[in-house]
């Protein structure tokens, strides 16, 4: 079969489609002025490598010779992977969430020449099924009506794009004179838990009903109410969410690392595939929930997550891959489970005692497979079985080690492994906060050789960036997320360094910014670089998806940031940006979890804790460990240092401690006891 214009692209998802039938191009300019030039509309079909029902699609559709014939005659034809141009992923997905009020992938979306949608949805059958047309159906008659009422279509077109640019122009106007001084009030933080509460599933934990998606920026916001304010309920629920994943089928329980959602309430049966995202989020998270409860198993599962990222999802440079499919053989799932018969053979003796534990059965629990999982915990199995609770993790573990050698010998799932600027800073500040809470120095070196290969492999000039980067190829400029992320990881790597030169980094990059995607008129950020032409409409993203708002890290970052540089006008701004959506954080956190976190650090403020002196980095640890989410840690062996915290507080002579809030310091401590004492008070 001929290649397509395809073959010659890095994303493992293009690639996937380069011999289809379909004479599918990347997302170009040779592609967007052919379309002008032959009058025809653009169909752009967007999904990602790890996407189920995108290689269903391709199945069932793009590699029909029958269809491709249609689409090749009717339309110009675009693959994209979301991964890579997220930008226009969201352009479109909003589009098609505006034609039928839902979204997903594969989506598929029909523009105009000019590259205006009129049209689309997401997986479309080769046979009208479910109240969904045909494929065929529907390129005939979108083909049909382009021809016979082009007027009525771009005038669709023109009015679908003017409500996306309409509905990109919030924030415009600015709050009310009373609400900068009301909003960040006890009473709205309170209202907040309350909204998170309300979809709590307090049964099975988690938020809302199936799919269920880890939602990690709510639990860590509940986490952070209950160390500021002892509510139990938000610890409770916080607690059982990560309890109920982690013993879940969504947690990896022989390989570690979580699947992306559960498919049903209990977390039993995930969307088998693993993305870096995921399990940098959940590592974070975790990372809290030990520095705050000490439970083993939380450490125990961070430690099984960082060694499943080490040995699938890095190269030899220090760099993280993008995600591992659902399907493997075709079949979803195929790597992950097993049949009863098998784990007999496999554990003999134990296999009784582990099926039994993790409801292995003869008929399977989904799919006639099996899916490991714990219904009940550990601890009540073993006291049920009047085992101890050491004899029986230490038979799990035999028993895993087992079946993770001989699960190594299948045909593994494809691999996507893109580099991406922001996924891997998400993984480099999970590596940061995996070792504030464990103190596993391998954790450390991980996030700084890390970021040394961001900087020698995805770094233009200055401070520009790419977005992705294989085969010793960078390519796409960076989108708005990839900076907010990398300032992000810039801030926790000088945390657990006491390197103040990651903190310059990060401001240089913050500068870079506010000149490049700030609108200065809102304070908001553009998703999209000012010199960028492709796109129809410079989006504000603001919501909370699978990653935080890059809006939202923005405004945490400037906070951050304003203290440790003492410039007023970051704090201003991230303030204006809390202010003018809080509203919405207040009513739907859950869609705006890091927001939430931010009207938190609004309210609470921040603890400034500067150590300083020789020896300050043999301190870091000690401190590090310790649960205190809303602050700034700053440690110095340097006289003169250029940051203000450290200012008049050098002594040649005792390694001084400091807790600060607004410049405003306690009296110097020398003993790291009572320092501790008063962070923690």
């Amino acid at each position: 079969m001929p290649n397509n214009h395809l073959i010659n692209e890095t994303s493992v998802y293009l690639l996937q489609h380069a011999h289809n039938p379909v004479n599918w191009y990347p997302w170009c300019e040779e592609a967007l002025q052919k379309a002008i030039a032959e009058d025809k509309p653009i169909l752009v079909s967007i999904g990602y490598a790890a996407c189920h029902w995108c290689h269903v699609m391709e199945r069932e559709s793009f590699e029909d010779e029958t269809t491709a014939a249609l689409m090749n005659e009717f339309f110009v034809n675009i693959k994209i992977d979301r991964e890579e141009r997220p930008d226009l992923d969201h352009i479109y997905m909003d589009a098609v969430q505006a034609m039928s009020g839902s979204g997903g992938w594969p989506l598929n979306v029909f523009l105009t020449p000019e590259g205006k949608p009129f049209y689309g949805g997401t997986y479309f059958p080769p046979i009208a099924a479910h109240n969904r047309m045909s494929w065929k159906d529907t390129i005939t008659a979108v083909h049909k009506a382009y021809r016979e009422r082009k007027n009525e279509i771009v005038s669709q077109a023109e009015n679908l794009t003017e409500h996306l640019i309409n509905a990109n122009s919030f924030g415009v106007d600015k709050p009310n004179e009373t609400q900068a001084v009301s909003v960040f009030s006890e009473e709205k933080l309170n209202e907040i838990v309350e909204n998170i509460l309300k979809q709590a599933d307090t049964e099975w934990g988690g938020f809302g009903h199936a799919p269920k998606f880890p939602q990690t920026f709510s639990i860590q916001f509940l986490l952070r109410h209950y160390h500021f304010t002892k509510d139990e309920k938000a610890l409770q629920q916080a607690l059982l969410s990560l309890d109920k994943m982690i013993d879940g089928g969504i947690y990896d329980q022989i390989g570690g690392g979580f699947s992306r959602y559960s498919t049903d309430k209990k977390w039993l049966a995930p969307h088998f595939e693993k993305m870096l995202y995921d399990n940098a989020l959940l590592i974070n998270v975790l990372s809290e929930a030990y520095q705050l409860t000490r439970k083993e198993k939380y450490a125990s599962v961070i430690q099984q997550t960082m060694q499943f990222i080490q040995r699938e999802m890095m190269n030899d440079d220090g760099g993280f891959y993008s995600a591992l499919d659902a399907d493997s053989e075709g079949v979803e799932g195929k790597f992950y489970t097993w049949s009863k018969k098998e784990i007999e053979e496999i554990l003999q003796e134990d296999a009784a005692l582990f099926c039994e534990l993790f409801d292995v059965s003869e008929n399977g629990n989904w799919e006639h497979t099996n899916i490991l999982w714990l219904p009940e915990s550990i601890e009540n199995f073993a006291a049920s079985k009047k085992i101890e609770i050491k004899e029986l993790q230490s038979i799990i573990q035999k028993c895993k080690e087992k079946l993770l050698k001989k699960r190594a010998e299948r045909i593994r799932p494809q691999l996507d492994d893109k580099i991406l600027l922001g996924w891997n800073a998400l993984m480099n500040a999970a590596c940061s906060k995996a070792y504030a809470a464990l103190e596993i120095d391998e954790y450390k070196q991980l996030a700084v050789h890390n970021l040394q290969f961001i900087e020698e492999k995805m770094q233009q000039k200055n401070d520009s960036f790419f977005h992705t980067f294989k085969n010793d190829i960078a390519k796409i400029d960076a989108f708005l997320d990839d900076y907010a992320y990398l300032i992000q990881s810039y801030i926790h790597l000088q945390e657990i360094t006491g390197n103040g030169d990651y903190l310059i980094k990060a401001k240089s990059i913050t500068t870079f910014v506010i000149k490049n995607f700030g609108e200065a008129e809102t304070g908001y950020f553009y998703y999209t670089h000012a010199q960028q032409q492709d796109v129809i409409v410079r989006k504000k993203e603001v919501y909370d998806g699978a990653t935080p708002s890059g809006n939202a890290i923005m405004a945490l970052n400037l906070y951050y940031l304003s203290i440790v540089f003492d410039i007023p006008d970051w704090y201003q701004r991230s303030l204006k940006m809390c202010e003018s959506l809080s509203n919405a954080i207040i009513k739907y956190p859950t869609s705006f979890g890091c927001w939430a976190s931010a009207f938190q650090l609004n309210f609470h403020g921040t603890k400034e804790i500067a150590v300083v002196g020789n020896g300050s980095g043999e301190y870091l640890p000690a401190i590090l460990k310790n649960y205190l989410p809303n602050k700034i840690l700053q440690s110095t062996n340097v006289k003169n240092s250029i940051f203000p915290l450290f200012k008049g507080k050098f002594n040649d002579e005792m390694l001084s401690f400091y807790v600060c809030k607004n410049y405003i310091c306690s009296r110097p401590m020398y003993e790291i006891g009572e320092f501790l004492q008063i962070c923690n008070t």
